[in-house]
């Protein structure tokens, strides 16, 4: 069992509510306690992104205890700017933070009225972190970030947006680019700054929620084998230790 390109534009799809995500999403909630879909988050369209996340570590062997998607599962983790914030999909095992991941989307019709604060969120819940560890509060290996997001796709988000006059001139770098292209050049800073370890930037649209990856080193194949490359650093200072044979985790999957 692998994590492929479909799972990942399934999983898409079903934030837009377009169609199911694949059947074995249901059993990676269970697999991780996790229950029904509602309780994974307010709205639910994020559930679909966090079976397919938790997906890579199940089948890493980690214990299922140390894969969270789910609220009533404690998401919070000890901030340095304030006591704690809540992520998304938080991976802990042992005293390591495997991964924790931001998933975050912006719509429409009005993209700026919501633009500043996902800029604001993303760099916030990643200082803060960051700096937590520098205090020592994640006392086992160095802390992973992941950051996935869906931008709507539509002209509203394509359009170019005219920098407001202020009192100095803004960078080149941002005139005459729309929303779609701004947050690209924020998320490539973002791993510029090495703010968050990988980066997942998609558009999509529920009428036509296959989605499309505008900065090529923030597609899925580059954020899955970031993924992947975690997993496998971690395996080798022997993370996780052997618990359930694969048997196990095929059952609980309802692969067999």
């Amino acid at each position: 069992m692998t994590v492929s390109r479909q799972d990942f534009e399934d999983a898409v799809a079903a934030y837009w509510g377009v169609k199911q995500a694949q059947k074995d999403q249901s059993a990676i909630k269970a697999a991780v306690g996790a229950g029904t879909a509602g309780s994974v988050r307010g709205g639910k369209h994020f559930d679909s992104i966090a079976a397919l996340l938790a997906k890579f570590f199940l089948e890493a062997g980690y214990p299922r205890e140390s894969i969270r998607i789910a609220k009533s599962q404690r998401l919070e983790l000890p901030g340095y700017y304030r006591a704690q914030k809540q992520w998304d999909v938080v991976v802990a095992y042992e005293n390591t933070l495997v991964a924790a991941f931001e998933l975050k989307a912006l719509g429409g019709p009005s993209f700026g009225n919501n633009y500043n604060n996902r800029v604001e969120e993303a760099l916030g819940s990643a200082v803060d972190l960051r700096r937590a560890a520098l205090a020592d509060l994640y006392p086992g290996e160095k802390p992973w970030l992941g950051y996935f997001f869906i931008m709507q796709d539509e002209e509203g988000s394509r359009r170019p947006v005219k920098p407001a006059a202020g009192a100095f001139p803004v960078e080149d770098i941002w005139r005459g680019k729309s929303y779609q292209e701004r947050f690209g050049i924020f998320c490539q800073r973002l791993m510029a700054e090495q703010l968050y370890d990988s980066v997942c930037y998609v558009t999509s649209s529920a009428t036509d929620p296959k989605p499309s990856e505008p900065v090529a080193s923030l597609d899925w194949r580059h954020f899955s084998a970031a993924i992947n490359a975690r997993i496998g650093y971690l395996q080798e200072l022997g993370l996780p230790k052997p618990h359930w044979p694969h048997e196990t985790l095929s059952r609980d999957l309802g692969q067999g």
